[in-house]
């Protein structure tokens, strides 16, 4: 006897047996058991998930000896030859190659003349959409008031390109593309019946490969034994798939976490030379991101047997959530843009460097906390910026500790080892430590006029006091919350003044203009031109270069 491949040998022939569709079974199971019948169909979806065999599953149940039925006998006549391809009262049409108005019209001639032996003539259309526009017209009228013997089943990969006169005739039925849980699951069942050997995590390649058609694991698993000699093992899989060892990207996050730029250029140009598609792996990467987001979020949702459950789980505990939510949206941009760029090597590797510019440093933000969590003296003050020496109103600090202290001295900083410092510039606390979001208004208008352990007292001038509001105060409440690692309580007063970090930033950018035109005016090119030729300097067309 000659061998009969999987798709074929496994087929499903009944609903109960149909994975992955379920919606689709439980809809037609209750109009069989109900006897609500339509007379035309419609099954749409991708390849290989289950179109034609939900096709000839329905008209099994409407020509089984027993009636009709959503469970058919399996045994009648009408159901051994349904299932063998030979049933005269099924026909079968490939649309692809039956495109022209004359085969319908032969069929639709035929349609009128009563079943030879099932209950119900049965035309299953497959790839309906190939039809011309004649012969959909050509069949408006008899799909929309068949013979009661008749029942049209029709199926399409592209619904889009079905006229709406006929999708209106039909009952529609979405057939969804197969989970790789459910095609893994499906695969195993038919392997241990087969009785081959086989490890999970081959399996698990199989599924992923398949993209969702059950049809296509069947055949990949088809090529797998034969590659394998009777056995289906990981390596061997990788091998017959091509597929690509991606320990790569797992090596690009490390890269990133660790700040090396050079690891990350020396990866790309690894992976230039093997000739590996840039889009395709930022997109490999983001699907690496979305899956250890999973793992953070839901541990035990990872397969015991998944090949790169180790490495997944290991990346879990290293990255933080809000570093792996801006690695996951700067890939996707990155690969939505990469066709912007001047080659794919450089759009791969900007995204990288981009990745890598906007990480936050743990390591550096441990350190500064481990040496600076005493507050500062009043001598010492802040370089941050020349503003903040000059035009920073006088704050509240608590003395520091003297040399006779030098338990509390120690205590203090085991007890404050996960606060940040805060060496009381409001300014560079705002602009460069807080993540304030929606409360950044608020925190730039706001001075700073004293500070302790465990309250902040803020100054809001007159005009920005619609800034204060309780939702803003909130979330700038909850900014410093998170930065210092406890509750710091704030404190709101008005005045009719205050120097605010955006007061001086509006202070900065006035002297900078100002010394920009300064400097162009008394430029001696510009002098020249505009008293040789007469030239005028265009009204704020001069910008300071920063």
């Amino acid at each position: 006897m000659s061998y009969q491949v999987l798709a074929r040998k496994w087929r499903p022939k009944s609903f109960n047996t149909l994975v992955g569709q379920e919606h689709v079974v439980r809809a037609l199971t209750n109009a069989l058991d109900q006897q609500r019948l339509h007379h035309a169909y419609l099954f749409t979806g991708t390849r290989g998930v289950g179109k034609t065999t939900l096709a000839r599953i329905l008209a099994k149940s409407l020509n089984c000896e027993t009636g009709i039925t959503a469970s058919p006998c399996g045994i009648c006549n009408a159901c051994t030859e349904i299932d063998k391809g030979r049933f005269i009262d099924l026909i079968e049409v490939d649309a692809a190659s039956n495109t022209q108005v004359d085969a319908m019209r032969e069929l639709l001639d035929n349609a009128q003349y009563a079943p030879t032996a099932g209950r119900f003539k049965v035309y299953i259309i497959d790839e309906v959409h190939m039809l011309s526009k004649s012969a959909f017209n050509a069949m408006l009228k008899t799909l929309e008031e068949p013979p009661a013997h008749v029942k049209f089943i029709l199926a399409t990969t592209d619904p889009q390109k079905v006229p709406v006169t006929v999708l209106s005739r039909c009952l529609q039925f979405n057939l969804r593309q197969m989970a790789s849980a459910t095609i893994t699951e499906h695969l195993l069942k038919i392997l241990q019946q087969e009785q081959i050997p086989f490890e999970s995590s081959a399996i698990h390649l199989i599924a992923r490969a398949a993209n969702g058609s059950m049809r296509d694991a069947l055949s990949l698993t088809d090529q797998a034994i034969a590659y394998g000699n009777q056995s289906v093992h990981e390596a061997e899989v990788r091998s017959m798939l091509g597929a690509i060892d991606q320990s790569y990207l797992y090596e690009i996050i490390d890269a990133l976490l660790e700040q090396n730029g050079t690891a990350l250029i020396e990866k790309a140009k690894q992976m230039d030379a093997r000739s590996i598609s840039f889009e395709a792996a930022l997109n490999d990467l983001a699907a690496l991101l979305h899956q250890i987001a999973i793992v953070q979020s839901i541990p035990n949702s990872l397969a015991q047997d998944l090949p790169e459950r180790t490495a997944l789980m290991t990346l879990a505990d290293k990255i933080s959530a809000d570093t792996l939510q801006l690695y996951y949206q700067i890939s996707i941009l990155g690969r939505r843009d990469i066709g912007l760029a001047p080659d794919e090597y450089a759009g791969f590797t900007m995204t990288l460097l981009r990745m890598l510019a906007f990480t936050p440093s743990e390591k550096v933000t441990q350190e500064k906390s481990m040496t600076n969590a005493i507050p500062l003296t009043n001598t010492q003050t802040s370089n941050n910026s020349k503003a903040d020496t000059t035009q920073a109103s006088p704050v509240k600090k608590p003395q520091a500790p003297t040399a006779v202290e030098p338990v509390m001295h120690q205590a203090t900083l085991e007890n404050n080892i996960a606060v940040s410092a805060f060496d009381g510039n409001w300014r560079n606390l705002v602009e460069n430590n807080l993540k304030l979001g929606l409360a950044r208004a608020l925190a730039q208008n706001c001075e700073m006029v004293n500070y302790d352990a465990d309250s902040i007292t803020l100054r809001v001038a007159e005009a920005q006091k619609h800034l204060a509001s309780p939702n803003y105060q909130e979330k700038l409440s909850s900014a410093i919350h998170q930065h210092f690692g406890r509750k710091i309580k704030l404190h709101f007063e008005i005045d009719q003044e205050a120097n605010t970090p955006a007061k001086q930033n509006a202070i900065e950018k006035t002297t900078i203009q100002s010394n920009a035109e300064t400097a162009i005016l008394q430029d001696n090119f510009v002098q020249a031109l505009m008293n040789d030729f007469g030239a005028t300097i265009i009204p704020n067309s001069i910008k300071p270069v920063q």
